[in-house]
């Protein structure tokens, strides 16, 4: 999408420094939604007039102060205890007209559709379908192959893949490109998913939370499978040097309905072992098992995952919380806690990483999916959520 390129949703292997100077920010909280309207939300310059918009569920809504909303589809709240019908959505032009669109990835398993920009027009947004059984609970729109545009990534019937498309008369035709073979443990309810250059080969492989597939050089050939608990029941899945040694690390969390933030450290081969699997080692951020009588950091339900260099200190750090009743108010532990945000901060020492937590809210978390962009042009990452809570921003000062 045009004029964004500062961040990345879901996955980075590098990071321009965004100012000059490491400063702990402080977030302002703007509510636009006390309503369940979904559980993603993103961002467009849905106008064309320069400024980055938001999209969450049936609205976008105006920058730069973000009180004038618009419909996209008829409005429909959903009841907290149940689910929405927008799982995850992304802004961008799938037309070609130039205007940004929206893509919906609804409840797991069925078809995806995506919304046509009105140009202006007071009006509803034309609907169109995409891809069928849009699966997993993590999907992704980002870069997979190398001059190709944006991939949806997610799996569908058994395969783990990602769909790319070209525009056709004025509309997109979407082709699934299948990098597993069928399995069933990819099913329409699958957790975790991520994507980066693990091998630093200038490919992107997708990871999962079994192991991660190897991009080959033509995308049509057998991807090869790496196999590594990288999580019990994943969110997404980031890639990033984290320790800053040049091997590109893995940071997910353990499992997204119970506890759990790690970050897995590739370890680095001999001379002599340069053909060998790549090996590693986890870390544990957060406990995956923690101490219920210890006042030490828990959260349950982190269901969404974003990096982004919220201090300017040129490293990624990374943004994650609780999703409030993922299955209702009794179906996971500590459903009632409060709803928190989090930002993670990376220090570096001796070729090793520690991340210092900092709490940026207790009531709104995210859903199952959060953003990061810069939202008003002061050259620092915000944060957008949209959940059972309501939707959020918070734009960082």
């Amino acid at each position: 999408m045009k004029r964004i390129t500062t961040l990345l949703l879901i996955f980075v292997t590098s990071i321009t420094a965004l100012t000059v100077y490491a400063k702990e920010p402080t977030f302002k909280k703007i509510v636009l939604s006390d309503q369940f309207y979904a559980e993603g939300s993103h961002y467009g310059d849905f106008n064309k007039d320069g400024k980055i918009d938001v999209v969450a569920g049936p609205y976008w809504y105006e920058s730069p102060e973000f009180t004038r909303k618009h419909e996209i589809y008829p409005v429909e709240s959903f009841k907290p205890e149940n689910y929405s019908d927008n799982f995850t959505i992304f802004g961008t032009d799938l037309n070609g007209d130039t205007w940004d669109d929206v893509f919906v990835c609804p409840h797991p398993g069925k078809q995806g559709y995506w919304f046509e920009n009105p140009q202006g027009k007071n009006e509803h947004w034309k609907k169109h379908l995409g891809p069928k059984e849009v699966g997993n609970e993590s999907q992704l729109w980002t870069d997979v192959v190398k001059d190709s545009g944006k991939s949806l990534i997610y799996n569908t019937n058994g395969n783990l893949g990602f769909s790319t498309y070209e525009i056709k008369n004025g509309q997109p035709e979407w082709t699934f490109h299948a990098v597993s073979p069928k399995d069933k443990r990819f099913q329409r309810y699958t957790q975790g998913l991520g994507c980066g250059d693990i091998n630093h080969d200038g490919r992107i492989d997708l990871i999962e939370k079994t192991g991660w597939w190897e991009q080959p050089e033509d995308i049509k050939s057998q991807w090869k499978f790496h196999p590594y608990k990288f999580a019990d029941e994943a969110a997404h899945i980031l890639v990033y040097d984290v320790n800053g040694d040049g091997l590109n690390d893995v940071v997910t969390v353990w499992h997204c309905h119970l506890y759990g933030l790690v970050w897995h450290k590739q370890l680095k081969k001999k001379d002599d072992e340069k053909d060998a699997e790549i090996t590693w080692e986890r870390n544990e951020i957060i406990p995956i098992k923690p101490d219920f009588n210890s006042d030490a950091l828990r959260i349950t339900q982190m269901h969404a995952l974003a990096a982004a260099d919220f201090n300017g200190d040129g490293l990624l750090d990374f943004v994650t919380g609780k999703r409030f009743w993922a299955h209702g108010p009794k179906g996971d532990k500590e459903a009632d806690a409060p709803a928190v945000l989090y930002w993670f901060e990376l220090k570096r020492e001796n070729n090793n990483a520690k991340f210092i937590p900092h709490k940026i809210d207790d009531n709104s978390g995210v859903g199952t999916q959060v953003t990061t962009v810069d939202l008003n042009n002061d050259k620092t990452p915000d944060i957008i959520v949209s959940n059972k809570k309501g939707t959020f921003i918070f734009l960082s000062e």
